[in-house]
């Protein structure tokens, strides 16, 4: 549930689906990040719980044969196989967001709830 103080949720979500599509949001993380950075108080030292970091489906063992060359049957896969982890982590959060907007869009049309 909404508090009062803000309104009707319907406006409250719709306020907040706008200023996502149009970045606003995205550019107040990073005026509070940059004043909390130029302040020092920010560690910008990251640590990744293991237990919901996935490997890459390839990363399951060791390589047995050579690489496929270039342009033969396989090279598709190979541009995995370049990505650095902070690459996948990024794909995968891209991924997470866009669910969650969906769910969020599908939501929006439905009757407010009140648990």
């Amino acid at each position: 549930m909404v508090p009062e103080r803000f309104g009707p949720w319907k406006t409250v979500y719709e306020s907040h689906r706008l200023c996502s599509a149009d970045g606003t949001w995205e550019r107040l993380l990073q005026q509070v990040q940059a004043a909390a950075d130029a302040a020092g108080e920010i560690d910008w030292d990251i640590s990744v719980d293991s237990t919901i970091v996935r490997a890459h489906q390839h990363a399951a063992g060791a390589r047995t044969d050579p690489p496929l060359a270039p342009g033969s049957k396989g090279a598709a896969g190979m541009e995995h196989q370049a990505e650095t982890p902070w690459q996948s982590l990024v794909a995968r959060l891209v991924e997470v967001v866009l669910e969650v907007r969906a769910w969020a869009a599908r939501g929006a049309g439905s009757p407010a709830s009140s648990t």
